[in-house]
């Protein structure tokens, strides 16, 4: 089971820097109840093996004049695994695009875009997205307001699983 090779100080290191990613060293170790040196190490070895996929402030987009956030539901002709790489590769060129998932079911992807205005969301919908090779159909939803944005995994589901299991 996924999970299982961390021991649970690896998992309470990947939960606090998860939750605080810019606290000290020092401070991370007597969160987790170990000392700094090892720590460190476990940290370290926590980012070679792809546990830490890396660090990022969480901007404020609305506070950088980015008023727009839309869901983009794509619909493409073709589902073949070029075709898809091909459309995952466009979407990573597209800075309006900050996210962008495939999925199963009627819609081949949604893509969470930001924008600083109507127009300019408007103007990628329509000049770069509906205009893309192999894009079939684009269905929009505007964001009103969010109500949790919550980044990683919820590690108490995962702490109750392995103790469930153990």
């Amino acid at each position: 089971m996924p999970g299982t090779r961390l021991d649970p100080i690896d998992r309470k290191i990947l939960a606090e820097l998860q939750a605080d990613g810019r606290m000290t060293n020092v401070e991370l170790a007597k969160r987790v109840g170990i000392s700094a040196p090892p720590c460190l190490r476990r940290v370290r070895t926590l980012e070679e093996a792809g546990f830490i996929r890396g660090y990022h402030a969480d901007v404020d987009a609305r506070e950088l004049g980015f008023e727009v956030q839309v869901f983009a539901m794509v619909g493409l002709v073709s589902q073949a695994e070029t075709d898809l790489s091909i459309f995952e590769e466009r979407c990573r060129n597209w800075s309006l695009v900050r996210e962008c998932h495939m999925l199963n079911g009627e819609v081949d992807f949604i893509l969470k875009c930001v924008a600083p205005d109507l127009s300019t969301f408007q103007r990628f919908l329509t000049e770069d997205l509906l205009k893309s090779e192999n894009v079939a159909s684009v269905k929009t939803s505007l964001v009103i307001r969010g109500a949790k944005d919550d980044p990683g995994v919820p590690f108490d589901v995962l702490e109750e699983r392995l103790n469930r299991d153990a």
